[in-house]
């Protein structure tokens, strides 16, 4: 994770001949660069766990067998490198370990930091080589079995999917003020914004950002904003404008605690009410919240869509843990993107020589004209207003546009949302639910409990409005198993209150971490246990 507080980071790396979605426990191989990561992680080392250090930086020599001593700062600088290479060093040194050769990696060398000239480059292959070839004839418990690579895959994190969601989805204005974790997003759009003729956009503050983002809607293209729980809060009356203007809006929310601060470089989803009741007044909107990077480039490009299609709000749910992941694929499937422009330069309205922005129809949509690309006036209003736009004080009116922007617009909604993905049983005993960062970790526990338990899992990534249940009775799935759990990482079950207020269905129990941290899948298989007890 990202620390703006100084302190101890670590990352850590899962590999595996399978499909794997979430972090484990245990540590097969532990890089340590300081002391303070044996101290803290030691203890989650595997039966064949390995510490790898360098006794030079710790200034002593561990005689455990589990340590494994690597001159890391010597190599480093006798490879004709800086200190700073060490990281390098250690990483061929793992490979070394793993048996995988090093061909790959200086070619990653070579990608990196060839652009900063040849020595830079030379003094890492030089250090990475060194590090491997030490690992080799130096290590005497490495019995890892690994069956090789797999080849150039693609390794990518939500935010980058998201941004890469926007630019297949038409976006061409992003404005944000920077926030963590979501400032991944504009980096990656800034990345490609000169490519695609993106306008690239960092506001002095929230406000702004997203008032840019409003009036780059109205006056005709694609624009979307991004920020956290503390900026989303400032968006708030912003996020009411683009509801009563009918204006299209894509808002990423990427959670993390609160409140106020909070721990800012943690993860938490702590705002799916605020972003489901958040704004004044009564309007539709959408939220989505991936599980992954590849449900994440989907869902970003069908928030477009919706935005568009219906002229309202649609947010993007995240969080820390999602953001600081990365995972591989061989591609995302680009075969269901959709790019339909409803948008009218000349609108064409039968029996109608005028245009009116707010028409009264059957779907709540009115014609969508874009302004000086038209012989038609366009005109609305952030006080209420009638057909043309024009604000109106009179009853009646009031009426009649709430029930064309809420009631109309709704039930057209709910049949755009897709129902809950399910796995495992068909017929289980006790089925674990969760939403948005939650998928990998409950797929991975659902897994390894299948064997011995009939278990099934529904992940939804859809959230609101909530899912018709036309497709899959998924209400009528839940009743019928013995035993069903909520999995969320909230200290209140928010997802768990909204199944019961939108359904009338109520868990059997819930998990709920909140302590910042994600669940790791053997933690979570622990917890789950305790219910398949009571099977």
């Amino acid at each position: 994770m990202s620390r703006v507080r100084g302190g101890h980071n670590f990352y850590q790396i899962r590999l595996s001949d399978e499909p794997i979605t979430a972090s484990r426990k245990g540590v097969d191989i532990l890089v340590a660069l300081d002391r303070e990561s044996v101290v803290l992680h030691e203890k989650e080392l595997s039966d064949i766990g390995i510490v790898v250090y360098d006794s030079s930086t710790f200034r002593e020599k561990q005689d455990q067998p589990h340590f494994f001593d690597v001159p890391l700062l010597n190599i480093a600088i006798e490879s004709g490198g800086e200190k700073i290479t060490v990281n390098t060093v250690a990483t061929g040194a793992i490979l070394g370990m793993l048996g995988l050769g090093t061909d790959k990696f200086v070619e990653i060398l070579s990608d990196t930091l060839g652009k900063k000239g040849e020595d830079i480059f030379h003094a890492n292959k030089k250090a990475a080589l060194a590090g491997y070839d030490f690992a080799v004839e130096n290590c005497l418990r490495c019995n890892f079995a690994l069956p090789g690579l797999a080849g150039h895959n693609m390794l990518i994190g939500v935010n980058e999917a998201i941004g890469l969601g926007a630019i297949g989805s038409g976006c061409r204005l992003y404005s944000a003020y920077p926030m963590t974790p979501s400032t991944g997003i504009m980096l990656t759009i800034a990345s490609k914004a000169k490519e695609y003729g993106i306008v690239v956009e960092q506001a002095e503050d929230e406000i702004a950002a997203i008032n840019m983002a409003i009036g780059a809607s109205f006056a005709g293209v694609r624009a979307m904003t991004g920020t956290s729980g503390g900026g989303f809060a400032l968006m708030v009356e912003g996020l009411s404008l683009a509801a009563m203007t009918e204006t299209p809006i894509v808002i990423a929310l990427a959670q993390r605690p609160g409140p106020a601060t909070g721990l800012p470089t943690r993860t938490e989803q702590a705002e799916l009410l605020f972003a489901l009741h958040a704004g004044h007044g009564e309007f539709p909107r959408v939220i989505f919240a991936p599980g992954s990077p590849e449900q994440a480039f989907s869902l970003t490009n069908k928030a477009f869509d919706l935005s568009q299609k219906y002229q309202i709000p649609v947010f993007i749910l995240t969080d820390q843990y999602l953001a600081d992941s990365q995972w591989t694929y061989d591609r995302f499937n680009l075969d269901g993107l959709t790019y339909r422009d409803y948008r009218l330069v000349e609108p064409q309205l039968e029996g109608s020589a005028e245009y009116k922005r707010h028409m009264l129809t059957e779907t709540g949509i009115s014609p969508f004209a874009i302004p000086c690309a038209s012989r038609y006036l366009v005109v609305t209003d952030s006080d209420e207003h009638d057909e043309e736009g024009h604000l109106v004080e009179d009853g009646s009116t009031r009426r009649r546009m709430v029930q064309k922007r809420l009631f109309n617009k709704m039930p057209l909604i709910r049949d755009e949302i897709a129902s809950p993905l399910v796995y495992g049983e068909s017929r289980p005993d006790i089925v674990v639910v969760g939403w948005g960062s939650t998928f990998g970790i409950i797929k991975g526990a659902m897994k390894a409990l299948s064997g011995t338990t009939k278990i099934a899992m529904l992940h939804f990534s859809e959230i609101f409005p909530f899912p018709s249940g036309q497709s899959f009775d998924y209400v009528e799935f839940l009743r019928k198993a013995k035993v069903t759990v909520c999995i969320e990482q909230n200290a209140t079950g928010q997802f768990a209150r909204l199944m019961r207020t939108e359904t009338g269905f109520e868990f059997s129990g819930t998990i709920n971490r909140y302590d910042g941290r994600p669940f790791m899948v053997e933690e979570l298989i622990g917890e789950i246990n305790a219910y398949v007890k009571r099977l």
